[in-house]
């Protein structure tokens, strides 16, 4: 099972890039925002708690998080793998997903994180508010709220995975394409080094 970690601030073009990924992999796309958006849409008890934080900028807490996350994993266990798109935001998620995989006898491959810069974000942002109807992109205080967010919490989730050398960082500006390309050799290699780690082992025990 192939397992990816697609991560960066809002705007830096995570979900273009998953669709890509998802049709090159075969790949279940989980987004903890889409997730949250359709509990939205459904007008549950948790939507309503969620659009409020959402709109403010803010994290959802990471129980309700991670138990959506795995309900997902279970409701797909016979997948090729899953991308894994604005999630984990935070070490405790990071570490609750480890666990997750784990039992269901998986993990996560790498980590690809795309670095777009601040202004950029919230150009792009504001563009895509014209469209998306999200409050949180048409204002541009609150974009620059979720980018700090961003960088004063989730990017410590970059040392998480540096940690287990599953950990690399794409310039997210440029064409769509390059850097699409840029990925796909970064899960390559790593897909390749999994292949690799079983036949070692067994070399290993033959002798």
């Amino acid at each position: 099972m192939l397992n990816i970690v697609l991560f960066g601030p809002p705007g830096a073009g995570k979900g273009t890039q998953s669709q890509k990924l998802i049709a090159q992999y075969n790949l279940v796309h989980l987004s903890t925002g889409d997730l949250l958006r359709a509990q939205i849409a459904e007008g549950t008890e948790l939507g309503l708690k969620a659009k409020k934080l959402m709109d403010e900028g803010l994290l959802v807490p990471d129980e309700v998080v991670i138990g959506m996350i795995g309900h997902a994993l279970s409701k797909n266990q016979q997948a090729a793998g899953f991308i894994f798109d604005g999630f984990p935001r935070t070490v405790a998620q990071a570490e609750s997903l480890d666990q997750l995989l784990t039992q269901h006898n998986t993990k996560v491959a790498c980590m690809i994180a795309l670095e777009v810069g601040e202004e950029e974000l919230v150009k792009r942002l504001l563009e895509r508010g014209k469209t998306s109807g999200r409050v949180d992109d048409q204002d541009e205080t609150k974009i620059r709220r979720r980018v700090q967010v961003y960088n004063t919490e989730t990017a410590q989730v970059a040392g998480y995975y540096a940690g287990q050398q599953k950990f690399h960082a794409l310039n997210g500006i440029g064409e769509i394409e390059a850097i699409y390309t840029q990925i796909c050799t970064l899960i390559d290699q790593h897909k390749a080094a999994d292949a690799e780690t079983p036949a070692a082992a067994t070399r290993e025990v033959q002798a």
